[in-house]
């Protein structure tokens, strides 16, 4: 079995920034293959032959092909347990991966550049109406986060408790990627208070996009 670690990513991609955080926590190295998507470098056959849906990130890790982050994390965390990324208690975990949902699963996949750039290309929208629509749901998701993160006493320094879980893995590389489109953060204290204190690790800021080998 190989031991070598490939992560494919893009820079800018908030999913392989994810994996890029959870990779650094656990202490794996690996090698940055990049597929640059705004040149649609994920759709040339190779990697077609690596992740069919021509998305990124894929792993290479342990022998296997792993894809989507989720996957990837839950998989980390069962292989490579320490750090942990969820709660011991099951009640933790489904809080924890529920906020790592609305993230991965309501935000992400409909403000993605693969939405945005239909958005722009056979739709004829705008950048005004790309930008509109990306900040109509960046913003209903955190708005719901921030409602969520209120009400719990279960939030601490970040989502839950006072160490990195999931849902902060999946939360930073959103309110980053946010800021490319100039949403306001201060609506949302909680949000901004738990990202500032993630990005004052030192794996959140060598997993930022401005970091990466492959930054424009």
């Amino acid at each position: 079995m190989t031991t070598l670690v490939i992560l494919h990513g893009y820079y800018r991609s908030s999913a392989s920034f994810r994996v890029r955080i959870a990779l650094s926590l656990k202490g794996i190295a690996c090698t940055n293959v990049f597929h640059h998507l705004r040149r649609g470098e994920q759709r040339a056959p190779d990697y077609l032959r690596v992740n069919p849906q021509g998305l990124v990130p894929s792993l290479e890790i342990d022998g296997k092909l792993l894809v989507q982050s989720l996957a990837i994390l839950d998989y980390l965390d069962e292989t490579r347990p320490q750090p942990p990324l969820l709660p011991t208690d099951p009640a933790g975990r489904a809080r924890v991966r529920a906020l790592a949902q609305i993230v991965a699963s309501d935000i992400h996949p409909i403000d993605n550049l693969r939405v945005l750039n239909y958005l722009r290309g056979p739709l004829s929208q705008p950048d005004a109406a790309v930008k509109a629509w990306y900040n109509h749901w960046i913003a209903e998701g955190f708005a719901a986060i921030e409602a969520m993160l209120e009400a719990s006493s279960d939030t601490g320094l970040f989502c839950h408790g006072d160490t990195v879980t999931m849902a902060d893995i999946c939360l930073v590389p959103q309110l980053v990627n946010a800021r490319n489109f100039d949403l306001d953060l201060s609506t949302y204290p909680i949000l901004k208070r738990i990202c500032d204190a993630a990005l004052a690790l030192p794996a959140f800021e060598r997993a930022l996009p401005t970091n990466q080998e492959d930054a424009e």
